[in-house]
């Protein structure tokens, strides 16, 4: 169905899954953030919507490139969030995200990063009909309107019972905690690969660091790692596929027995750091594991095994700071602030940055 925004096209979305119609559509960047007010609706209604959200930054200033920035700002509003590391993987969770979504009455997005895999060629299994449909069973929606019978969804809930229609909701998301697993042993059986899961760990026999990431810089990760591993460096790699729910559990399982983790992640919090590190470090409560987090890749910025080894070398000697700034041109940085100081209408900080590469005319300085 063809809509004139974004918004109408959840809105719509909305409104043929609650009519009983297996659901399905696709946004990214600025679009997510546009309908977010129907992106929470859909989460309230328990409607098993799934959403493919090819990862891409926010603006302001406009940027059309890859980092997690949009699917992080709705970590919390009650979609599960599958993120994909290969095109083929993305297929295969989407095939498994109608399942989980239509088993629980949850809508579910599945995260693939922009450009990086969504304009890349590769060569992929697309299986055949009959087994999606001996995997994928006919929609038989929980909820539905039906003329016949008809009821109301959405109606004003009061103090009094809102604290436990969330706590449902919390609920509901925790039981696909179990779900999610079985469903990649199950599409594995079918399929004969292995796709999705909770979280999936590389090398972390006697790794002493482990690398925690999201998404297609995995490969990435992991070439470097097989690279420090053949110089005799301790080093694993985990990828986190279920974000939402988190799997505190398997991923502390996974670093228990580490020395210390690195979080690499495609976004920012603004004023305090990591997104992905905070949800690792509240699964490691108790454990006396050094962390860092190293923010990369913002903006579509490339993330190359040289920069990731020498970033790896300081975090294994304990020398990496707390939160830590990939590629980051710090010199950059203090000529803008200098001049923000002795300027007052110095200009929009993006403006600042480009004047001082040399991309747009200063008349500052």
């Amino acid at each position: 169905i063809n809509v004139e925004s974004e918004f109408a096209a959840m809105s719509v979305a909305i409104g043929a899954s609650a009519a009983g119609a297996r659901t399905y559509t696709a946004t990214a960047s600025q679009g997510l953030l546009f309908m977010v007010e129907a992106v929470y609706n859909a989460a309230g209604l328990g409607l098993p919507i799934v959403m493919t959200v090819a990862n891409r930054a926010i603006g302001a200033p406009i940027n059309i490139w890859n980092d997690h920035t949009d699917a992080m700002s709705q970590r919390d509003c009650g979609w599960i969030q599958l993120f994909a590391e290969t095109n083929q993987e993305a297929l295969d969770l989407h095939i498994q995200a109608f399942r989980l979504a239509e088993e629980l009455s949850l809508p579910v997005m599945v995260c693939m990063d922009g450009f990086i895999l969504t304009h890349a060629y590769e060569r992929m299994d697309v299986p055949e009909q009959a087994l999606v449909d001996a995997y994928l069973p006919p929609y038989e929606p929980r909820q539905v309107l039906d003329p016949r019978e008809p009821v109301s969804i959405g109606a004003m809930v009061g103090p009094e019972a809102f604290t436990e229609v969330r706590y449902l909701a919390h609920a509901k998301q925790m039981s696909a905690i179990e779900r999610i697993p079985q469903l990649a042993q199950e599409f594995r059986a079918v399929f004969g690969r292995d796709s999705g899961g909770l979280v999936r760990g590389y090398r972390l026999e006697d790794a002493e660091t482990v690398v925690v990431a999201l998404g297609s810089v995995l490969g990435t990760i992991k070439d470097t790692v097989d690279e420090m591993r053949d110089r005799g460096v301790k080093i694993g790699v985990l990828g986190i596929t279920s974000f939402r729910p988190f799997p505190l559990a398997a991923v502390r399982a996974a670093l228990a027995g580490a020395k210390r983790f690195v979080v690499l992640e495609k976004s920012l919090a603004v004023g305090i750091g990591g997104i992905v590190a905070t949800n690792v470090r509240l699964a490691l409560d108790g454990l006396a594991l050094k962390g860092y987090t190293i923010v990369a890749g913002l903006g579509g910025r490339a993330i190359t095994r040289a920069s990731l080894h020498r970033v790896f070398a300081e975090a294994i000697a304990d020398r990496l700071e707390a939160v830590h700034f990939l590629d980051l041109q710090r010199e950059r940085v203090a000529r803008v602030l200098e001049r923000e100081e002795a300027v007052r209408r110095s200009g929009p900080i993006a403006e600042g940055i480009l004047k001082d590469l040399g991309t747009v005319a200063s008349r500052i300085g």
